[in-house]
């Protein structure tokens, strides 16, 4: 009995110095508090370039399987996992490009990355390690070898002359925009060598859907009912600001009438749409009632987070900025969860978007990952991937797994130029505790500790007379957390007496170096580049 009490007093105390610690130099982990909501960490997967489980080179989705665990093990104790627990698959059916943005059919997997069993046990391993997965859902357009557009095509070309369609005849006639007299146009394109021409915003092999057709949208209910039905948690929504090229009010009612029916299968269901668009463009789609529309105006080297990183900032604060954007959506839609990132698929990733500076790219990754809502991370920006110049194929090319070990190593997409990655490896930088690797991991975890930073009310601190500091604080369910940035490469002091933040102590910290945070009641010293967490 005397050892067992003598055990639990050593525990008390090992316990007690740890909280502390953690309190004062954020050094200690404290436990995870992970709410079951739509607020996520979302990680974006090109399945093509991730992992290779049979050795043909082709990322499938057996090997998305395969190194879940590095994207979260399911297991609060354990610290091996990234900490991301939602993940987006890019397009998964099938399709005759790489990128498959062109779909051939709604109801299936394509073979190159492997089955329906397949993606339903992908399904059945995320829910069982707490991971949502959504999938791109493209039905702005579909593949012009899908059977809609073939069976519809292949009535025009025999059609009599003078004779006009009948969807009486053929229903597909009118499930694409076919129309005489459009030769010349861009965006149209003939059907063989008849007199029709076909609607088409993006390449002429992805003709776009009349979605003003009931039987269209009766299609689209059914397949958004299919997978929802395998398991799905929702769907990430492509060129919606092109369903009515230029129409923003007719778009904002297709994604009304999507959401609304979503919702209706699957209350819990969550739905981000691409609408790559400035804020005040975004808050008017927001009145259509969609859970989330990816925040371009925070993303790219040229967006509030790169300017922030870069110096560049005008005269409102980082956090000032941040609120305004918040404001305009949350007017539109008061339950609106923001979508923040850096780069996607269609973009220049990150390392190039700050000429592959080290600082730089952990100090974006640090903005991003302490903004309300659900961030999204392209695969890869955890360890800095590079990309070059503009051609999609430099921007989704294989993940950089290790420089020896070539072990579920997929080929780059064909088409990619050589591009040089000038960061280390996963498996190299997972041993590095300041690598770019650590920064993200870390910066997850403080997230998935915290979960005011996501779903808290957010008040900018603006007595900061330092140009490139600012501060906020986040406040959810009578929990508040102070953030405090330093995007400057000089160390900065700032009081926090000034920021009425007096009552509240270090319990946290991002400095991308490691260094550690100095503070007092009254004042803290911040590291270049560095992100402070107040309690």
């Amino acid at each position: 009995m005397k050892r067992k009490i003598q055990a639990l007093i050593l525990t008390f105390c090992l316990f007690a110095v740890s909280f502390s610690a953690a309190c004062s130099s954020g050094k200690e982990q404290e436990a995870l508090d992970i709410i079951d909501d739509n607020y996520r960490n979302y990680y974006e997967i090109f399945v093509g370039s991730f992992y290779d489980s049979d050795g043909d080179g082709m990322g499938d989705l057996q090997g998305v399987i395969e190194k879940l665990d590095y994207i979260n093990d399911g297991d609060d104790k354990t610290d091996t996992d990234l900490g991301f627990n939602g993940i987006w698959l890019m397009p998964i059916m099938p399709s005759n490009t790489y990128h498959k943005y062109d779909v051939k059919d709604y109801y299936a997997i394509d073979e190159a990355y492997g089955s329906m069993e397949d993606m339903e046990q992908l399904i059945e391993e995320c829910h069982d390690r707490g991971i949502r997965l959504i999938i791109d859902l493209v039905f702005n357009h579909t593949s012009a070898e899908h059977p809609w557009f073939t069976e519809a095509c292949d009535y025009l070309k025999q059609l009599p002359e003078g004779e006009e369609p009948d969807a009486a005849d053929c229903k597909y006639v009118e499930y694409y925009n076919f129309a005489k007299d459009k030769g010349g146009i861009d965006t149209w394109h003939q059907v063989g060598s008849s007199d029709y021409y076909y609607e088409c915003m993006f390449w002429d092999q992805m003709p776009d859907l009349n979605l003003d057709n009931e039987n269209v949208r009766k299609e689209i209910e059914d397949i958004a009912s299919f997978w929802l039905n395998k398991g799905v948690d929702g769907f990430r929504l492509d060129a919606a600001k092109e369903y009515f090229s230029g129409q923003v009010q007719k778009n904002v009612e297709v994604l009304s009438w999507f959401s609304d029916y979503v919702k209706s299968v699957n209350k819990d269901a969550y739905m981000v749409a691409e609408v790559w668009e400035k804020s005040d463009t975004i808050a008017q789609y927001y009145a259509s009632g969609i859970t989330s529309l990816f925040n371009f105006p925070l993303s790219q080297a040229d967006g509030r987070i790169g300017k922030t990183v870069r110096g560049m900032g005008d005269d409102k604060s980082f956090t000032e900025a941040v609120e305004t954007i918040d404001c305009k959506y949350r007017a539109q839609n008061p339950a609106y969860i923001d979508a923040p990132f850096i780069s996607n698929h269609d973009t220049s990733r990150v390392g190039a978007q700050y000429a592959y500076d080290e600082d730089q790219v952990k100090h974006a990754a640090g903005l991003l990952l302490t903004q309300g809502g659900s961030p999204f991370v392209y695969y890869g920006e955890e360890i800095g991937m590079a990309s070059k110049g503009k051609k999609d194929e430099n921007k989704r090319l294989a993940m950089y797994w290790s420089k020896t070990d070539t072990e579920g190593m997929t080929n780059d997409p064909v088409g990619a130029d050589q591009v040089e990655q000038m960061f280390a490896p996963v498996d190299e930088q997972m041993e590095d505790e300041n690598s770019i690797y650590n920064y993200y991991k870390k910066a997850i975890r403080i997230r998935n500790t915290y979960p005011e930073i996501a779903r808290g009310t957010m008040e900018p601190v603006t007595v900061i007379s330092q140009k490139n500091v600012s501060a906020v604080t986040r406040t959810w369910e009578g929990e508040t957390i102070g953030i405090i940035y330093n995007s400057s490469k000089e160390e900065a002091e700032v009081s926090l007496t000034d920021m009425g933040m007096e009552n509240m102590s270090v319990c946290n910290a991002l400095t991308v170096d490691g260094s550690e945070i100095d503070s007092s009641k009254e004042e803290i010293k911040l590291p270049a580049y560095s992100i402070v967490f107040l309690k």
